[in-house]
């Protein structure tokens, strides 16, 4: 897993992030810290976390949101399968977005952004019940990118998941 740099840090979003100035050029991915993510914090819709620089710690270099959802059992890969209950309903933590501004793509921020989402979603797995990670990836580069990192894809989509086991496996050091 990346790891953060000492010179970067991930925080939950409060009022004082500049919102205004991210722009990862996506209208939605855009539009939604701007407009959006505040109102879904404070209803406990969506946790949303922010990338900073520690020596600007109001601009935002990338996001990510967290949330719990739900797969059909038949929804999941077999790869998957053997690690979750059999139950109709699968429980998982949604990736909801993760979204790196523009200016500052390329840096593996994206990397580091999800690799602090696969661990808060392992550690809050126990407490609120979840059985994968998953993500719904909106271009075939994006599903690259979390196939890259130990996601496995559904067929014929772009809906992606990670199992808790597989997540325990990774960060063991």
């Amino acid at each position: 897993m990346t790891r953060l740099r000492p010179d970067l840090k991930i925080e939950p979003l409060e009022s004082h992030h500049d919102r205004d100035g991210f722009s990862y050029g996506v209208d939605n991915l855009d539009r939604y810290l701007r407009t959006q993510a505040n109102q879904d914090v404070r209803r406990k819709a969506n946790a949303v976390f922010i990338l900073v620089e520690t020596v600007t710690p109001d601009a935002v270099l990338g996001y990510y949101t967290l949330c719990a959802t739900a797969l059909a059992q038949g929804d999941v890969p077999a790869a998957a399968r053997k690690h979750i209950p059999r139950y109709p309903l699968v429980s998982a933590t949604l990736v909801g977005r993760l979204a790196v501004t523009q200016s500052r793509q390329g840096e593996r921020l994206g990397a580091m952004l999800l690799a602090d989402a696969v661990r808060r979603a392992y550690e809050s797995a126990a407490t609120v019940g979840s059985s994968m990670l998953v993500v719904d990836a909106l271009t075939d580069r994006a599903a690259a990118f979390y196939e890259a990192h130990g996601f496995i894809r559904l067929p014929d989509s772009l809906r992606l998941v990670l199992p808790m086991r597989t997540i325990e496996q990774m960060l063991k050091p």
